[in-house]
C-alpha cells in the first residue's frame, strides 16, 4: 500500500513538472528590456511587452477569461510607472503621427498638447480616447518604435493587412491563413470585427476585389512562443494593452484557437461553456518576413536606444482652453464624419 501511495504521489509530481515545462510563462517582463536589440522581431515584442506591463499586465488566459486588469483607458492614474492611462493612449496617436488623420474627431486636436502635458486637464482629449478606437494607433505606435521597414502606419488594422496582400513585394509582412500557419515573434495575428464572418478565404476574396475600405478589424502583436502556446499583445483590448494566451501544437501553429461562426450561441450566464474572449473572426496572420529581407525594404538597425516614456508633446493648440496656458486655441471643428462601418453604414464609435 505504502509503495502505491508513492508511486502515485511520484506520478503527480512528474505530471507537475511536465505541465511547468509546457507553460514556460509570460516573456514580457525579460523581452521589456530588449528595446535595442538588433533584430525586428525581437524589438516589436519587447516595445509591446513593456507596454503590457506598463498597463499593469493585464491578460486573458488560454481559456479566453480576462484573468488580469486593473486599469482602464479612461482613468487619470494608475498605470506602473504613475503615468495616466489616457494620457498614454494619447501618446501613441501623437508619437506615431496619426493623431492628423482623425483630426475631424471631436477632441483630436486637444491631444496634440494634453498627451504630453499632466499639468493640463485636456477633458477633450479625454472624450476622443474614449470614442475612438486606439488599438491599430497602439500597433503603429509599436511598428514605428521598433523599426519595421515599409509598414503602413495607419488607424486602420485593414490598412497594412491589405497591404501585405496587395503590394507583397513592398510590405514587411506575408499574408496567411491563421489555420495552418506557425505563429513567431513579430507575427500580426488579426480577426475582423463586422457583423458577418469572413475568416480567411472570405477576407481574401474582398481584398482582391478592392472592396471594403476601412472594414473593422483587430490585430495582436506576436511578442513570443514556447512549447505550448502564444502569447501576444494588443492594445485596446478591454480598454488596455493586453496580453493574450493561445494554445499552439508541436508545429507552432494555433491549435483550437477558437473561431466565431455563423450561428454561434451567444455567450450568457447561462451559456458559460461558449464564453471566451479568444473567440474571434480569425481571419489572418501577417508573417513578418526575414531580417534578410526587410533589409531590402529599408533599415533595421534600432530607432531607440533606451525604453521609451511620456515624451513630451509639442502644443498645438486647445479646445478647452486653460486660462494663462498660453496654448491657442484651436478652429471650429469641421463637419467631416467619423468613418463608417462597411456592414451597418453606421459611424464606428466605441472601442474594439
Amino acid at each position: 500500500m505504502y509503495r502505491h501511495r508513492c508511486l502515485r504521489h511520484l506520478f503527480a509530481l512528474c505530471m507537475l513538472l511536465m505541465a511547468g515545462s509546457a507553460w514556460a510563462g509570460d516573456p514580457c517582463p525579460e523581452l521589456a528590456q530588449r528595446q535595442s536589440d538588433p533584430m525586428v522581431a525581437t524589438r516589436i515584442g519587447a516595445f509591446a511587452c513593456d507596454e503590457n506591463l506598463r498597463w499593469n499586465r493585464p491578460f486573458f488566459d488560454s481559456e479566453g477569461r480576462l484573468a488580469s486588469a486593473t486599469v482602464y483607458e479612461a482613468e487619470n492614474s494608475g498605470l506602473a510607472d504613475g503615468s495616466s492611462p489616457w494620457r498614454r493612449v494619447a501618446f501613441y496617436w501623437q508619437s506615431s503621427g496619426l493623431l492628423r488623420s482623425v483630426a475631424q474627431r471631436p477632441g483630436a486636436s486637444d491631444c496634440s498638447y494634453a498627451s504630453g502635458n499632466p499639468s493640463y486637464a485636456g477633458p477633450s482629449c479625454r472624450g476622443f480616447v474614449i470614442d475612438t478606437p486606439w488599438s491599430a494607433a497602439f500597433i503603429s505606435w509599436v511598428a514605428q518604435r521598433a523599426g519595421i521597414p515599409g509598414f503602413t502606419l495607419s488607424a486602420s488594422h485593414y490598412d497594412y493587412v491589405r497591404a501585405a496582400r496587395s503590394n507583397p513585394g513592398s510590405s514587411p509582412y506575408g499574408y496567411a491563413d491563421p489555420r495552418t500557419v506557425k505563429l513567431a515573434q513579430g507575427d500580426l495575428l488579426c480577426y475582423v470585427r463586422a457583423g458577418r464572418i469572413y475568416g480567411f478565404d472570405g477576407l481574401t476574396a474582398l481584398i482582391d476585389r478592392g472592396g471594403a475600405a476601412g472594414l473593422p478589424m483587430h490585430c495582436d502583436f506576436v511578442v513570443g512562443t514556447d512549447d505550448g502556446h502564444a502569447y501576444t499583445v494588443g492594445g485596446n483590448v478591454q480598454q488596455a494593452v493586453t496580453l493574450r494566451v493561445l494554445d499552439i501544437n508541436a508545429s507552432g501553429q494555433a491549435w483550437g484557437l477558437p473561431q466565431r461562426e455563423s450561428g454561434n450561441v451567444a455567450c450568457s450566464p447561462d451559456q458559460v461553456a461558449v464564453c471566451s474572449f479568444n473567440r474571434q473572426d480569425w481571419a489572418v496572420v501577417l508573417k513578418l518576413k526575414p531580417q534578410d529581407e526587410l533589409a531590402r525594404l529599408g533599415p533595421v538597425t534600432p530607432r531607440f536606444n533606451a525604453p521609451q516614456g511620456q515624451e513630451p508633446a509639442q502644443p498645438r493648440c486647445c479646445v478647452n482652453c486653460v486660462l494663462g496656458s498660453g496654448i491657442p486655441r484651436c478652429p471650429a471643428p469641421g463637419t467631416l464624419q467619423p468613418p463608417a462601418d462597411p456592414e451597418t453604414a453606421e459611424p464606428i464609435q466605441g472601442s474594439d
